[in-house]
């Protein structure tokens, strides 16, 4: 595949990662989901609390996961953040000019998952297999 037009996903990194990671690229991606999503709330948090501290991390995080799946955008807009949220706590100052760049972090989590997952479903071509439902779990002994 060819990197999207808008430059969300590089998608050369999305098919190397893919075939690095093998048949566990649908699970090790739904990690990336979860920890990406909690990334961003931390960001939107410590950003509202004025933390530049606390907003580092997952910034970071966010950041290196995103540019490992081909997530480009939402990856160098983390990075810009990240180093954003380092020099203010190299000034001791609070980080209050990322207003615009805050705004942007969920609406680009969302439309790179969303790349990411269409991606998926046209490959998707292995069919889902019925298990016959057993006792257990949410389930009535018979």
């Amino acid at each position: 595949m060819v990197q999207s037009g808008n430059g969300v996903v590089n998608w050369t990194t999305f098919d190397q990662t893919r075939a690095l990671i093998g048949n566990d690229f649908t699970k090790i991606l739904g990690y990336y989901r979860d920890d990406a999503a909690k990334c961003v709330v931390a960001v939107e948090q410590a950003y509202k609390l004025r933390d530049a501290v606390s907003m580092v991390r997952p910034a970071h995080t966010l950041k290196g996961d995103s540019l490992q799946f081909g997530g480009e955008a939402l990856g160098k807009l983390a990075e810009h953040i990240e180093h954003s949220a380092r020099r203010c706590v190299e000034e001791h100052s609070a980080p209050d000019k990322l207003d615009a760049e805050i705004l942007q972090l969920r609406p680009l989590l969302i439309e790179t998952l969303s790349h990411f997952e269409r991606a998926l479903a046209k490959t998707a071509a292995v069919p889902m297999i019925r298990r016959p439902a057993a006792a257990g779990f949410g389930r009535k002994a018979g």
